[in-house]
């Protein structure tokens, strides 16, 4: 039971069945979302199938929305939801349930938690194609200069480095979904608020994850703090600044906690240049730069919102707000 109504009556089953508790609901102020009672705590409920890497900062933040715009704290109402998104969400300050039972609520005197209950994440349906690699890359092309469109496929191929073959299809797609509206002279992209959004979940869930080559730190510890000094150019290869670094440079509005770096030469080539030995566990992320870049010591302010958002970080959802306000203005 996937719709709406079966998540909330499988959570309210749930939590009666572990604890004892009753949820009643009932309708909010914004579509979709309900009101639930816990005793004498009330929430705003927010239903969401299924919470990933990709979509966490985007969830997160319109949770944030919800609890604004009610003015109660939110309750998430989940089928699935991974063990360290959900303690992040809970330092944020968001309670959760999911289907399975496990939950953390918190409010005032109420304090309902129940770990360890088996879950099973949703089963991956067909994903289009226009949120796979090469329709991630070429969405990627038509999001950072809305004129692409109309570029020849030839071009699109070029420019998105993918095969000239799948441009049509997935153009095709794009109509299908509504997001590419062909007339008689020329196409346009359409519904760009939301497609910017499928993309960035499909970016960080799908092609963000292949595109990383390595895991560093930095020999000296004082880079941590002196990394904006670093010659990037001094790499061979492009080399540019992405994530929390980019969105420093770029908003003057952010001291990295962590360190991106997307190049399109190698990781040894990057380590060498800037000192950085291998750490898995480390705060330096090496990324394989997917496309052309113009010349800048940053990668696109699209690219670093993506980055942004899809760390789950508060403080990045806020300085990806104000990216999206300016730099990526047109999207909206």
């Amino acid at each position: 039971m996937n719709t709406r109504a079966g998540l909330l009556e499988e959570v309210q089953s749930k939590l009666f069945e572990y604890k004892g508790f009753d949820i009643v609901f009932s309708d909010g102020k914004r579509k979709n979302n309900s009101i639930a009672k816990i005793k004498n705590e009330r929430f705003v409920v927010d239903v969401k199938p299924e919470i990933t890497q990709g979509n966490k900062g985007i969830v997160l933040q319109q949770l944030k929305d919800a609890s604004r715009e009610e003015n109660l704290p939110v309750l998430l109402v989940t089928k699935y939801i991974p063990s360290v998104i959900a303690k992040t969400f809970v330092d944020e300050g968001i309670s959760y349930i999911d289907t399975a039972g496990n939950c953390n609520i918190q409010q005032n005197n109420l304090i309902l938690i129940i770990e360890g209950k088996k879950n099973e994440r949703l089963p991956r349906t067909n994903q289009p194609r226009a949120f796979q690699d090469a329709g991630i890359k070429l969405i990627y092309c038509l999001l950072v200069n809305s004129d692409n469109i109309n570029k020849s496929f030839r071009e699109l191929a070029e420019l998105s480095h993918i095969a000239l073959g799948s441009v049509s299809a997935i153009i095709q797609e794009l109509a299908d979904l509504k997001f590419v509206l062909k007339t008689k002279n020329k196409k346009v992209l359409k519904n760009k608020s939301e497609l910017l959004q499928r993309w960035v979940i499909a970016y960080n869930d799908v092609l963000r994850p292949k595109l990383l080559l390595k895991k560093l730190s930095f020999a000296n510890k004082l880079d941590y703090s002196n990394w904006i000094n670093l010659d990037l150019s001094s790499v061979s290869g492009k080399t540019l600044w992405g994530g929390e670094c980019g969105a420093g440079i770029l908003t003057k509005n952010l001291a990295p906690a962590n360190y991106t770096i997307y190049t399109d030469g190698t990781w040894q080539s990057v380590g060498k240049s800037l000192k950085l030995i291998p750490d898995d566990n480390c705060k330096v992320e090496i990324l394989h730069l997917f496309y052309n870049e113009e010349e800048n010591n940053t990668v696109s302010p699209l690219l670093i919102y993506a980055d942004l958002m899809g760390s789950g970080d508060s403080r990045n959802i806020e300085t990806a707000e104000i990216i999206l306000n300016n730099e990526l203005q047109y999207l909206k």
